[in-house]
């Protein structure tokens, strides 16, 4: 979900300051409004307010909310995937937890513990080992998870010569798990820190082409959240500093649209592109600042009274 916030969030700014814009001009509260003396800078205050709001907010959940997610997500996927742990013994019946090793529980406590233990071990081909306890608790080691079983009996036979055994003890340990060292979780880009992309570099371990999509994922973090701020402005800009048109403002709207279209689109090219070659990373802010500045200057400085002077007094002439 965050990620599809950060995502979404710039393209559902958009088309509300769109729609709300254009219903504004339909209502000729715009025209009104630029008539009183209002200019096209003030007037996209509002917008401007809102990308500014969800630019920062993005930025929070893009460089804090998501790592923490992604990195307790996959630690919790991990756990599932490479540790016994997640085997559930369900009360009353055997549970085979790999082969010639089966587990039996009576109750499961509140507290965590198991009471009514029986664990047939036949994982050693000379002896096949029995045991049972009042009582044991699931712990977790560097070499996998062990079972601990208080006050019980084990009891052992040989194979080979049928020799029996039996011995009661107060306390006693079980591997269920890997007989191997314990894997280790290797961290993925989502789950880094914004330093440590920055400074992918300083690991040895990474190569020439991770350290690229670090540092390209590193300012893809800062950039994608304060796309809001540029969508809310391509959104207004046109109806505002655009002619009304009593007809509806299709030509504005469309071109608004496909300016957004092409905006996204270069990002994601350029996206991949850094991702291969650093050297197309100012092509990232580049696609930010294009639009940002001249929609800025458009709502500064254009005067579409300036052209059709220029055009009339250029008619004049001819004649």
């Amino acid at each position: 979900m965050p990620r599809l916030y950060i995502i979404l969030s710039p393209i559902a700014l958009f088309v509300g300051v769109l729609f709300v814009y254009n219903r504004m001009l339909s209502d000729r509260e715009l025209v009104i409004m630029k008539s009183a003396g209002i200019s096209p800078w003030q007037n996209a205050k509002p917008a401007a307010f809102m990308g500014i709001i969800l630019s920062v907010f993005g930025l929070y959940v893009n460089n804090i909310g998501i790592p923490q997610a992604e990195k307790a997500f996959n630690e919790l996927e991990w756990k599932v995937k490479n540790d016994v742990s997640h085997l559930m013994f369900r009360e009353g019946e055997f549970t085979t937890l790999q082969y010639n090793l089966t587990v039996f529980v009576t109750t499961h406590e509140k507290d965590g513990s198991l009471t009514g233990i029986l664990v047939n071990d036949e994982r050693n081909p000379e002896t096949k080992t029995t045991l049972s306890a009042e009582r044991g608790r699931i712990v977790y080691t560097d070499k996998g998870p062990r079972i601990i079983l208080v006050n019980g009996v084990r009891q052992e036979i040989n194979n080979k010569n049928s020799q029996f055994s039996s011995l009661a003890f107060d306390r006693y340990s079980v591997d269920f798990g890997t007989t191997g060292p314990k894997k280790e979780k290797e961290e993925g880009v989502r789950e880094k820190s914004l330093m440590e992309l920055f400074n992918a570099r300083s690991d040895t371990k990474l190569t020439e082409a991770e350290i690229n999509r670090y540092i390209t994922e590193g300012n893809k973090r800062l950039l994608t959240p304060l796309y809001n701020l540029v969508f809310a402005f391509l959104a207004c800009t046109g109806l505002l500093v655009g002619n009304f048109n009593r007809r509806g403002q299709s030509k504005i709207i469309s071109s608004s649209i496909l300016i957004m279209v092409i905006v996204q689109a270069c990002d994601l090219a350029f996206t991949n592109l850094s991702a291969k070659n650093l050297y197309f990373l100012p092509l990232l802010y580049a696609n930010f600042l294009i639009p940002l500045i001249a929609c800025i200057y458009l709502l500064l400085f254009y005067n579409p009274a300036f052209f059709t002077r220029k055009k009339r007094f250029k008619e004049t002439m001819d004649d």
